[in-house]
């Protein structure tokens, strides 16, 4: 597409519930690179894992770390936001004892749901055009982002970093706007390019946001944007603490060593989350809010998905969604047609509340015709090793088509304020829904060509 030219419910413990995205998979296409993935320089270390949190992290904070038996796996000084490891049961104890930090916890992982089929596209069945399967992006249609890319607007110039699981970073559609250098991994002993299964979702993601303009598979919303990708989750499943320090990362990646020439990014996509009792004090909800609060004191857009559990957690008194609730950043519904009809109807099973949703977006439904899922970008296996692009439905879809937007507004206004993007993602928006503020479309549906007019 040339420019110019034109959550079911699962329950993860008594404590939490986890939002995910169910996928289906295609057919390859083409051979991929022989060349070996990079390997991040972002990595854990072992024993039992604790986050730390102080006003902020110095020397004193280090110290008190040692002193109780514990070693730092990443701390960041802007934040105080650490964490560390210890084989010592009493590690926390002794380490809060100090008076170094203001409160500390244990880390918990947020398992995410399995792919629950698998339908392959027949290539085939194409039409051939300028993207292979352009004609099945029902997405990018529903949200008018030919009509912004017609106008010049392609997010150039932009950087948005996919908090997720690992990306297939030979992929011809994402290669081209990867910031290899500048991606890096929170996922103890993994690099950022790599994870399990066939469908890596960390790919079909970044697919929704930046495919490459190139003649080949699919496009994404912002074919000009640069990928940094930072790899939080593996096998679906993911710490908190990789979470946590993801999000600085991408924030702030020059306080990490290795990473000092690499600048941040403009937005921040997570489609992951997990809903818990808002009465649980363990310290995940701060903790994730002060994280996402310091991107925002960077100018650093943060969207994620609002889940997949068909949850009302708008106004709920017992029931928060992280990270969609957390901080100052914006939560995306998902939409999904029955049949291609009507592509702006509220998905069966997107979370949504008045309180949670700032904007809808195209997640797509399953209800027995594959071609009312989104397609984007995937890993993929065969022999030999192909390129891939799979089928998969949820709120995770949904949010990166509003980063995308993002990034189509960061391309045409280079240096926008954090207040301003967020006024013009809500003003460019079709209302949707009841007028004004409702409980499923928040501000109305993403509207890419409004975003850049």
């Amino acid at each position: 597409m040339k420019r110019g030219m034109l959550r079911g419910l699962t329950l993860l413990s008594a404590l939490a519930l986890v939002s995910a995205c169910a996928d289906e998979q295609t057919a390859p296409l083409s051979p991929e690179s022989d060349a070996s993935p990079q390997m991040a320089r972002v990595s854990g270390g072992t024993g039992d894992t604790y986050m730390l949190v102080a006003g902020n992290w110095t020397a004193q904070q280090t110290k008190a770390v040692e002193a109780a038996g514990g070693s730092i796996l990443y701390a960041h000084p802007g934040t105080g936001l650490g964490a560390v490891t210890s084989p010592d049961p009493e590690f926390l104890e002794n380490v809060l004892a100090s008076k170094a930090f203001s409160y500390g916890f244990a880390d918990e992982s947020v398992v995410w749901q399995q792919p629950i089929e698998t339908v392959e596209l027949d290539p085939a069945a194409v039409t051939p055009g300028d993207e292979t399967f352009f004609g099945y992006q029902w997405n990018m249609r529903a949200i008018e982002a030919p009509a912004a890319w017609a106008e010049g607007y392609d997010g150039s110039g932009a950087r948005v970093a996919v908090i997720d699981g690992g990306i297939y970073d030979l992929h011809a559609d994402i290669a081209p706007n990867l910031d290899a250098a500048c991606s890096a991994s929170f996922v103890p002993g993994q690099p950022y390019n790599a994870d399990t299964g066939t469908f890596w979702h960390g790919t079909h993601v970044a697919g929704i946001v930046l495919a490459a303009d190139n003649g080949f598979g699919v496009i994404g919303v912002a074919p000009g944007a640069t990928l940094m990708h930072v790899k939080a989750l593996h096998g679906g499943s993911g710490d908190f603490s990789w979470v946590i320090g993801a999000i600085l990362f991408a924030s702030d990646p020059s306080a990490f060593p290795g990473y000092e020439s690499c600048e941040r990014a403009d937005i921040i996509n997570m489609s992951l989350g997990a809903v818990f009792p808002k009465s649980d004090s363990r310290g995940f909800q701060s903790a994730l809010a002060k994280a996402v609060n310091f991107a925002a004191s960077k100018n650093v857009l943060v969207i994620s998905s609002a889940g997949n559990e068909g949850l009302d957690l708008g106004q709920s008194r017992d029931l928060v969604s992280v990270p969609a609730q957390s901080g100052s950043g914006l939560a995306i519904s998902a939409t999904g047609p029955v049949d291609q009809v009507d592509f702006r109807r509220i998905a069966s099973y997107s979370n949504y509340g008045e309180d949670l949703v700032f904007l809808a977006a195209p997640g797509g439904d399953y209800a027995g015709n594959i071609l009312d899922t989104v397609l984007s970008t995937c890993r993929g296996t065969s022999t030999p090793p192909t390129y891939s692009f799979c089928w998969a439905t949820g709120t995770s879809m949904a949010s990166p088509a509003v980063a995308g937007v993002a990034a189509l507004i960061v391309g045409k206004y280079p240096g926008i304020s954090l207040g301003k993007l967020k006024a013009m993602l809500k003003n460019s928006a079709d209302d949707e829904g009841k007028v004004g503020n409702d409980e499923y479309y928040g501000h109305g549906f993403v509207n890419a060509y409004r975003a850049v007019n």
